[in-house]
């Protein structure tokens, strides 16, 4: 399971089609808009609003089965039959009616690598105002490929899923595509965890008045990175940088580390970076960090934008777990009446988000055959996201950040530092047990 990018991606050369599927309009009743949606398709339609998973297929499957297979992927999940519009200045969210599926042959180019091919269908199809505006494409390897399992990518706008959604949606179709499984019950609809979300109580005052106290630490501003990015007033050319941190051996040396601290693998790295940071330029580990709200059970198995937001900070090494922990609590109530003093989410140029996303430890788990990678579009950017993954290869890294070169030098030396420090910690020799 890797992370990458449309740009980088590795997707075998041959035929390309994509599977549409058709609607015959919204169904009367608005539908509740969670806060990160209204945030995402407020910012209008777009292209790179999507987010996609690949995975390579058993080689003797057919479109016509994997075109099924879909169909009863949309019908299980709710939120793949919703779409948005603006009702007046008013942003709204509609059932839609999937009548049936197509699979269409794109052109690719000579010497155009499919990839391109591929981006281009998803920015087209898969945007905010889209209906529906999900999409999955099939790469079908040359016949002298030596590979011939095909390549299939799954994608929608991340105004309807998550990282953890698309496993869920891979899941559910290679258990869609098996002839001997048994049919699937409905998902709890995405929908009915926003409306709960809106009937939580009020946030603790303790929670609020923290929320207040670490944006005023920023100007009333969530936290941006703690290097110059030169001049990012408007968005830049995006860097994405994918980097193998750590092999599977690493990660059991990181985590025999961890466990002899006393602490999980995220406190151990967070206390790392937060050394880096401090060394590096005298302030706290301030970010942006993205928590999910999948608590009860009944979520662990849907399809939905499951992922608010909180701020982590931590000024001591020493200090991760508690910080770690207060980001969780931060990012565990409706973030809506918390930053409506602020308009909103008070985002800002040179913004910095760090997420963490230990998939060993989901519910979902899909074959390491599969040969999954995690896509993200190509878009242009003024702040700096960077994402770590854990799997059973190894601790990969992703980052996206301005092409400006106070950017690449800054960035990429804080990457660095990072990636050597987690390195260093992976190696030292844990004291052997009396």
């Amino acid at each position: 399971m890797r992370l990458t990018n449309i740009a980088q991606m590795v997707l075998p050369h041959g035929r390309v089609h994509s599977y549409a599927v058709t609607t015959n309009g919204a169904v009367n009743g608005a539908l509740p808009v969670s806060f990160d949606q209204g945030r995402h398709v407020g910012e209008g339609d777009r292209a790179g609003s999507w987010m996609a998973l690949a995975a390579r297929l058993p080689a003797d499957v057919t479109r016509e089965s994997i075109g099924d297979a879909w169909m009863a992927v949309v019908a299980r999940h709710h939120t793949l039959r919703t779409a948005f519009s603006l009702e007046g200045c008013t942003l709204a969210l509609n059932q839609i009616t999937i009548d049936s599926g197509v699979w269409h042959e794109h052109d690719v180019p000579e010497g155009a690598p499919t990839r391109d091919v591929v981006r281009g269908i998803l920015d087209a199809n898969c945007r905010p105002f889209a209906a529906p505006s999900h999409r999955i494409c099939l790469v079908e390897p040359e016949a002298s490929a030596l590979d011939p399992r095909p390549a299939l990518v799954i994608a929608s706008d991340h105004s309807h899923v998550d990282m953890w959604s698309l496993l869920v949606l891979l899941r559910d179709l290679t258990i869609e595509l098996d002839p001997d499984s048994e049919p699937m019950d409905a998902a709890s609809p995405f929908a009915e965890h926003t409306a709960a979300l809106a009937q939580m109580p009020a946030a603790p005052t303790v929670v609020t008045e923290r929320w207040h106290e670490l944006l005023a630490a920023g100007d009333d501003l969530m936290p941006v990175f703690p290097l110059s990015l030169g001049d990012v007033s408007t968005a830049r050319h995006e860097v994405v940088e994918v980097r193998d941190v750590l092999d599977s051996a690493g990660v059991r040396r990181f985590t025999a580390r961890a466990d002899a601290n006393g602490v999980r693998l995220i406190s151990l790295a967070v206390s790392l970076i937060t050394t880096v940071t401090r060394e590096m330029t005298g302030e706290p580990l301030r970010a942006v960090f993205p928590v999910h709200s999948r608590h009860d059970v009944r979520w662990h198995d849907s399809v939905g934008w499951f992922i608010t937001n909180a701020i982590l900070e931590c000024h001591d090494p020493d200090s991760a777990t508690a910080a770690v922990k207060e980001a969780i609590t931060l990012g565990s109530y409706p973030l809506a009446p918390i930053l409506e003093p602020y308009g909103g989410m008070p985002a800002t140029p040179g913004m910095f988000a760090f997420s963490w996303l230990d998939t060993r430890r989901l519910p979902v788990q899909v074959s390491p055959e599969y040969e999954v990678q995690y896509v993200s579009a190509v878009v242009p950017t003024d702040g700096v996201m960077i994402w770590f993954i854990v799997n059973d290869t190894g601790l990969h890294l992703r980052c996206r950040y301005p092409d400006t070169p106070e950017a690449r030098a800054n960035v990429g030396a804080w990457i660095d530092a990072v990636q050597s420090s987690i390195h260093e910690a992976s190696l030292v020799a844990l004291a052997t047990p009396r």
